[in-house]
């Protein structure tokens, strides 16, 4: 098994339906979950909102869902959940497990080439003008820092892009994240969309 062959990484248990998953979860409490979006019982949506409520104050499990396809509506849905990013299911293992560690170590994981086109093509962008009131509690510099962000902009180059350094730039995307109540830099990315702050 691809997992239990890595010298760093331990096989938890695998669950087939979205009520097994949540009970296997809250058992062995692993660091990261690779979530099927579609499963019986329970989908991949449903099981990554319990898994993520029950951890109750304790570091929630970092959680990669899985699609076949690449514009799957569903992705967006279980990333506003609190999904830490998503792969599609034919990702090549070096692929996978560079996710796995890049999600442990509390980054998000796109599949490659669907970032921003998947959340581009799945928000509701012909509803009418830019909803700029979602971000009305940021100060003027992070409304700057979140807009760059948004377009996918690394933090150096959101940094020279506004003449802050990459700490700076970091302090205040945990902050933009608070204020905003999101768990990550990819739900700050389908929040934008979302509401039409960039296109």
């Amino acid at each position: 098994m691809l997992i239990a062959s890595q010298d760093d990484l331990d096989f938890a248990g695998a669950a087939y339906d979205g009520e097994a998953i949540t009970v296997l979860a809250a058992q062995e409490k692993p660091d990261v979950i690779l979530m099927d979006i579609r499963m019986p019982k329970a989908d991949g949506i449903t099981a990554t909102e319990q898994i993520l409520a029950a951890a109750d104050g304790r570091e929630p499990p970092r959680i990669i869902v899985l699609t076949t396809h690449q514009r799957d509506i569903a992705v967006l849905s279980a990333i506003n959940a609190g999904a830490s990013g998503f792969l599609m299911k034919d990702a090549t293992p070096e692929f996978l497990l560079a996710a796995i560690r890049t999600v442990h170590a509390g980054k998000s994981v796109i599949a490659p080439n669907n970032s921003l086109a998947l959340i581009h093509d799945l928000s509701p962008r012909h509803l009418g003008q830019a909803n700029d009131a979602v971000i009305s509690a940021l100060s003027v510099r992070q409304k700057e820092v979140f807009l760059l962000a948004a377009r996918g902009l690394s933090n150096a180059d959101i940094g020279a892009a506004a003449f802050i350094s990459e700490t700076t730039v970091k302090s205040h995307i945990s902050g933009i994240l608070a204020k905003l109540s999101l768990s990550s830099r990819l739900q700050l990315v389908a929040l934008a969309y979302e509401n039409r702050l960039v296109q």
